[in-house]
């Protein structure tokens, strides 16, 4: 079973599940409830927006349990003394890897909570939770050309520029170890 929850030095990562989706896309007032977070006054950010969310949301209705964690992936700013528990992005993945463990990642942050290192650490956790489920042999992203603050974040999590245009975005792609059981 691939874990639903990853956890990062700042963030704790929640895989999306219909329920989630449903809420953000149908009930936003009820959202935040359910997420146990507050929201960001931009949500959703980026390229994170309602046609993603609903994509997320037909493939885990169309692929039940197995395409959980699959998919999108809330990121959360744990709760300190000085602030709530906040929704500060979200990420994931555009379906399970292929036949030979290639996976593609892609991820957003709130304006309020960029350049904080925050998609850094995201893009970490998203490292973490492929390497966790054993699946995963490579990563790619792909990006817009002008997005500077992207590029390093790929670059800082050991991504390497392999192609410069593809259809007007770079594709960075990155190895993965993937995790063995030992019982």
């Amino acid at each position: 079973m691939i874990p639903l929850i990853t956890r990062t030095p700042r963030l704790t990562l929640l895989a999306a599940s219909r329920a989630l989706l449903t809420a953000e896309l149908h009930k936003p007032h009820y959202f935040p409830v359910l997420l146990g977070a507050a929201m960001p006054a931009d949500w959703p950010p980026g390229e994170y927006d309602e046609e993603a969310g609903r994509y997320f949301l037909a493939q885990l209705t169309a692929g039940g349990r197995t395409a959980a964690g699959w998919y999108g992936w809330y990121a959360i700013l744990r709760a300190t003394d000085e602030q709530p528990a906040t929704l500060i992005g979200a990420g994931g993945f555009w379906g399970p890897p292929d036949a030979a463990g290639t996976a593609e990642i892609g991820y957003s942050i709130s304006a309020d909570w960029r350049g904080k290192g925050l998609a850094t650490e995201l893009v970490a956790g998203l490292i973490q939770q492929a390497e966790s489920t054993g699946m995963v042999r490579r990563l790619i992203a792909h990006i817009r050309p002008d997005n500077a603050a992207s590029e390093q974040v790929l670059l800082r999590n050991d991504f390497q520029l392999v192609d410069p245009d593809t259809e007007g975005r770079m594709r960075f792609e990155r190895a993965v170890t993937p995790a063995t059981d030992t019982l």
